[in-house]
């Protein structure tokens, strides 16, 4: 029993120091840290978007990851990395932003959020936590500037799909 306590108490302290540490980073220096977040940390650096996501914040960003990207159709990741489209990429990646701090136990069903883009996103708590039909696999990742929320599509602003 006292084995499995110090156990708990050690893991405990790793836990607790891990998460600290996590704390003393920016949106983007946690995703750079992490390797299913590398499409979006290279889209958010052709974006032009590194120094704003960097920035005091406070920000909420819902991340999509590496295979919510390879999800887009074919050509379609390509086709935004390029120069010529920047605006596109911004808007799309600004999308996946609110300027505030929104953790997950602040989410109510059927709430919106209006998103640095501009357009609003949608929370639906009805099967897990979705964003505009991107369900949350990861939440309340925290940060010096805000807190990240691990999603698993790229969620595209309605002006856009219209």
């Amino acid at each position: 029993m006292k084995r499995l306590l110090k156990l708990t108490v050690c893991l405990s302290l790793v836990l607790s120091s891990a998460f600290a540490f996590s704390q003393d980073k920016s949106i983007v220096e946690l995703a750079s840290e992490t390797e299913a977040l590398s499409t979006l940390v290279a889209a958010v650096k052709a974006a032009g978007l590194v120094e704003t996501l960097s920035g005091e914040g406070p920000f909420t960003v819902f991340a999509p990851t590496n295979d919510a990207f390879a999800a887009l159709p074919d050509g379609t990741l390509d086709n935004l990395l390029k120069p010529v489209n920047k605006d596109q990429l911004v808007s799309i990646l600004t999308y996946h932003v609110i300027p505030a701090k929104v953790m997950s136990t602040d989410l109510q069903n059927g709430q919106k959020a209006a998103t640095v883009q501009g357009e609003e996103v949608t929370v639906d708590l009805g099967d897990g936590v979705k964003i505009s039909g991107a369900s949350v696999t990861k939440a309340d990742i925290k940060a010096s500037n805000g807190v990240v929320h691990v999603i698993d599509k790229v969620i595209l602003p309605p002006s856009m799909i219209n």
